[in-house]
């Protein structure tokens, strides 16, 4: 039985000791700022992004890995006799996806399966884990690539920007959206829904308020949430992400709560101080 090896990309967010001890493969994702394009994660950090954007007042643009990047990275474990599942950030939001389809028609048939999360950061995570903990325990590529299409129907990404200023320069809000919203303090708060980011409520007043309510639509799904593991992620949002952490750990009977650090790609979208919830129902 050929050994399988799980890949994503870098919006996964994967913490450097899951990849490490699931031996996960990943493809990062560009950053491109005018004096320069920085691999995700490798040649960039999300602190030096916000300090960039901080300093220049403009957004970087972001770029899906090249199918020869791709190639690239799958070629050696084809090569030693190895299959792939690879899990890609969602197709609507990225070319990354397509680009890894075209590089898996490069190999043999059915040595790459390629699966769209529909989602990002720790929702890719969670389909990411569940298929590295099945892959050691020696199920097929195959097999492996169906349970992730089936398990992504029922990942609940959940995350509170706390400003809009990223969202605007980004084009994904007006400015007037954007000053109406600064005025009067409105936090959004934004889910994962067929594959896109849409908004589900703007809590005007303190960010706690949006935390808390995005708390509470999690804990209406406790009793029905996979108990392996849920994810907290955030970016630079210590603080929520402990309270969120604790408030889960305490009301919750999930068996891994895990706390992950956003990249870069994932940052210079949401901005900084951007948390979230991630969980299979």
């Amino acid at each position: 039985m050929s050994i399988v090896k799980i890949f994503s990309d870098s919006t996964s967010d994967l913490p450097q000791g899951w990849k490490e001890t699931y031996d996960i493969g990943i493809v990062p994702l560009y950053v491109v700022f005018e004096d320069g394009t920085f691999k995700d994660g490798v040649e960039i950090t999300p602190e030096e992004v916000y300090r960039r954007v901080a300093a220049n007042g403009a957004l970087p643009k972001t770029a899906a890995p090249s199918p020869a990047d791709f190639i690239a990275a799958f070629q050696p474990v084809i090569s030693s006799g190895g299959d792939i599942v690879y899990i890609s950030l969602s197709s609507s939001l990225s070319s990354t996806y397509q680009n890894a389809l075209l590089a898996a028609g490069e190999f043999p048939e059915g040595r790459v399966h390629v699966v769209d999360s529909r989602t990002l950061c720790g929702g890719i995570a969670l389909l990411v884990m569940k298929a590295a903990r099945a892959a050691a325990k020696g199920h097929t590529a195959a097999d492996i690539a169906a349970m992730i299409e089936e398990a992504r129907e029922r990942v609940e990404s959940e995350f509170v920007v706390d400003t809009l200023d990223y969202l605007y320069m980004g084009g994904r809000c007006s400015g007037m959206q954007n000053f109406i919203g600064s005025l009067l303090k409105i936090r959004p708060v934004l889910r994962l829904v067929d594959g896109a980011i849409v908004p589900v409520a703007r809590i005007r007043g303190k960010k706690e308020k949006a935390v808390e309510q995005m708390l509470q639509h999690a804990l209406v799904n406790a009793g029905e949430m996979d108990k392996e593991l849920l994810i907290v992620a955030h970016t630079l949002a210590e603080e929520d992400a402990k309270y969120l952490e604790a408030a889960l750990r305490e009301q919750t009977d999930v068996n891994e709560i895990a706390v992950i650090h956003a990249g870069c790609v994932i940052g210079s979208h949401c901005g900084p101080a951007t948390v979230g919830l991630m969980y299979i129902h």
